[in-house]
């Protein structure tokens, strides 16, 4: 009798007998007529994988999980080349076929934002751009984009940033040129409505008036003030006046300036193919006969962080504190290694700081560095941590001595290797789809980076040495370079801990007297 004959007869003689048992022996015998049901059925299937599995001798399994070998990662990053088209005007356009699903994702990269501007008249490219979305077109009202975009089930989302700013779209691919017909209206024909405007200066509004309710939002436009400056457009903040005075003709001149032809990067990824698609960007992009370069990139940034201690006045019951200076641009010889210095610094979750800090001493939820090497200008390096009044100062010193500790000894090997391996064991990420893939060469192409980086980023993480981490660490992490800036209630944070271990005093003693900031005006930032 075969496997499945078996289990038919075992159900034919449940069924015939169960209405002349106990109903409890009847349930308990469906059970066991059910398990042995789907036991031999699955007899042929279990036999089927056991025999396809591989064979081990008993020394050959490992012990623990630990010590299981896994052969190499072998990734390749694709080519931009082979992703790169050019429209007739110049504009550079990379696609990747996908027939996955029948969608189609598009992205507008240009060149130009707020730097275009200046400090004078901050946040007037985001708004600029959130109209051309939100205010209509000059032949739909908004209600009509709104409405259209929901029937395709298209999305469309268009931004301005500090010197870049983008569009982009999601639909359906029967519905893409029809959408694509939209967007493109939108940032060559915008309607700029006068309510949509208003609703959305008065929104601004009422976030610069919540900009002194929390520590987080204090510290972050009074430490952009310490590195950038208060009167350049990388520094300086929106203040209401500004925002009142954003009309019509301003956007619509910033807004012709960045979505020109020419001066864009655009990626498409999705259901279409490319010939067809080329012929449709060509229509929907090129508008001058003549290709004009992209807008020049915004100018470099040396300014270097001021030295000295900063206290912003917060009665809250825990202080934030910034520790940190300029790092380098992102094409500096040094930028990879100072990218692995910083993992091991504060930047993962086992990280010096992090551990110290958060793990061993208990006086902080959160803790680590950041490391940031800006392509056109100098980067930024800081360590961050909010703790408890009483606690600020001791958390600083520790900071301190870490920093101090990996500009004077040598990082371990293991710190080393683990910073390495959560680089090159995640760099496939970065490629993880298609969409991933023409999004950074887009970036590349904007920023002008070297066309071999991806080929040769691993080699260049694999060649680091411990001497590199602590001579980047000696050219980065020195105090006099360095600001610090507390948020907080200086009463209570200045005498330190219960246990005497650090005060402000400590700080100042490497910074200097402590410069008490003004408070500044919500809505202007001009101290008050």
């Amino acid at each position: 009798m075969s496997p499945h004959q078996l289990a038919l007869a075992l159900s034919r003689a449940h069924y015939e007998h169960h209405r002349t048992i106990p109903t409890e022996t009847s349930t308990m015998c469906h059970r066991i007529a059910l398990q042995l049901l789907c036991c031999v059925i699955a007899l042929p299937c279990v036999a089927t994988v056991a025999n396809a599995a591989p064979t081990f001798a008993d020394d050959a399994i490992p012990s623990h999980p630990r010590d299981i070998q896994y052969p190499p990662l072998t990734f390749t990053p694709p080519n931009a080349s082979e992703f790169r088209r050019t429209l007739s005007d110049g504009t550079v356009v990379f696609m990747a076929p996908d027939k996955t699903f029948p969608l189609i994702s598009l992205s507008v990269s240009a060149m130009g934002g707020q730097n275009m501007v200046g400090a004078d008249s901050m946040g007037l490219a985001g708004l600029a751009a959130s109209q051309m979305r939100a205010g209509g077109t000059e032949r739909l009202t908004p209600s009509e984009v709104d409405e259209t975009l929901d029937f395709m089930a298209s999305s469309v989302g268009i931004s301005g940033g500090s010197w870049a700013s983008g569009a982009s779209l999601n639909t359906l691919a029967s519905n893409f040129d029809s959408t694509l017909s939209l967007m493109m209206d939108m940032l060559r024909a915008p309607r700029f409505d006068s309510e949509r405007l208003r609703i959305a200066k008065e929104t601004m509004l009422e976030g610069l008036k919540q900009r002194n309710d929390d520590a987080d939002s204090i510290a972050g436009y009074e430490w952009r003030f310490l590195i950038f400056g208060e009167d350049t457009w990388r520094g300086a903040q929106p203040n209401a006046d500004e925002i009142m005075a954003m009309d019509e003709s301003a956007m619509r001149d910033i807004s012709s300036q960045i979505f020109r032809s020419g001066n864009t990067v655009v990626t498409v990824s999705g259901d279409f193919d490319p010939d067809a698609m080329m012929g449709t960007l060509e229509k929907a992009f090129v508008t001058e006969t003549a290709s004009r370069p992209r807008n020049p990139a915004p100018e470099a940034d040396q300014r270097e962080m001021p030295h000295g201690l900063y206290h912003a006045q917060k009665d809250i019951p825990q202080g934030k504190v910034f520790v940190g200076g300029r790092s380098l641009q992102r094409e500096d010889p040094d930028a990879v290694a100072a990218t692995l210095m910083n993992e091991i610094l504060g930047g993962g979750f086992t990280s010096r700081i992090t551990r110290r800090v958060r793990s061993d001493e208990g006086l902080a939820y959160s803790a680590g560095s950041g490391f940031k090497a800006d392509p056109f200008a100098l980067g930024t390096i800081h360590a961050d941590v909010q703790s408890k009044n009483a606690t600020v100062a001791l958390s600083t010193k520790l900071i301190l001595e870490e920093f101090a500790k990996m500009r004077d000894t040598l990082v371990t090997e293991e710190e080393l290797a683990t910073a390495k391996k959560s680089f090159i064991e995640t760099f496939p990420q970065t490629f993880g789809s298609k969409a991933a893939t023409v999004a950074v060469f887009a970036d590349d192409e904007m920023t002008n980076r070297p066309s071999d980086w991806w080929d040769t980023y691993r080699d260049r993480v694999n060649t680091v040495t411990r001497e590199d981490i602590q001579r980047v660490a000696q050219r980065l992490l020195q105090t006099q370079h360095m600001s610090v800036l507390v948020v907080g209630d200086w009463e209570e944070i200045a005498p330190g801990d219960e246990n005497g271990r650090a005060s402000m005093q400590d700080i100042e003693a490497v910074f200097g007297p402590v410069q008490h900031l003004p408070p500044r005006d919500p809505l202007s930032l001009k101290p008050q």
